[in-house]
C-alpha cells in the first residue's frame, strides 16, 4: 500500500469508493449518486489535504480529505474530515493507515481540530477514529433525516497536541 496525494484525475475512483459508502446507508446522508464533477468535489476541499491509498497494482483502495469546518477566520485550523474505504478493502489497515497519515498531514498544515459526523451504527469507524486519539464529544438526536428516518450522528473530535 502507498498513501498519495490524490487530485482530480483521481476523481473516478473518489466517487466509486464514495458512491459504495453512500450505498451502506451508514456512511452519509447523501443519498444521490449523481454526485458533481471532481473540480467541484476538490473546490470544497483543503487543497493537498486529501489523499488516497493504492495497492501495489495502482488500484485505489480507499481516501481521506479535509473540508474547512467554517468560512470565519476564527476556525482556519478546524476541519471536517472524511475517510472512505472500498468494499473489497476493508478489515485490512487502510482506514487506519490513511487516517493516521491524514492526521500528520492536518498537523503539519497546521490544523488544530479535526472533527467528523459518524452514524451510531457504523461502529467500525467509530473504533477507528477512537484508536486515532478521537474523542466522542455527543450525539447529536435527530440531527437529519436519511430516506424518511430520522438518524443520529456521534460528533468526535481530535486536538492537536501541538496547540
Amino acid at each position: 500500500m502507498k498513501i498519495l496525494k490524490a487530485t482530480a484525475t483521481d476523481w473516478a475512483d473518489i466517487r466509486r469508493i464514495y458512491i459504495q459508502g453512500i450505498r451502506t446507508g451508514n456512511a452519509t446522508f447523501e443519498t444521490e449518486t449523481d454526485i458533481p464533477d471532481g473540480d467541484v468535489w476538490f473546490a470544497g476541499k483543503l487543497p493537498g489535504l486529501v489523499f488516497k491509498v493504492v495497492a501495489e497494482g495502482g488500484e485505489m483502495l480507499g481516501w481521506a480529505a479535509l473540508a474547512p469546518a467554517s468560512k470565519r477566520r476564527a476556525y482556519a485550523g478546524v476541519a471536517e474530515l472524511s475517510v472512505y474505504v472500498a468494499e473489497e478493502a476493508q478489515g485490512q489497515g487502510v482506514g487506519s493507515a490513511l487516517l493516521a497519515h491524514l492526521v500528520q498531514a492536518a498537523e503539519d498544515a497546521g490544523i488544530w481540530t479535526l472533527q467528523t459526523s459518524i452514524f451510531p451504527e457504523n461502529e467500525a469507524s467509530i473504533r477507528l477514529h477512537r484508536r486515532a486519539g478521537f474523542r466522542i464529544v455527543g450525539t447529536r438526536q435527530r440531527i437529519a433525516r436519511l430516506n424518511g428516518v430520522w438518524r443520529d450522528t456521534v460528533l468526535m473530535e481530535r486536538r492537536s497536541d501541538r496547540i
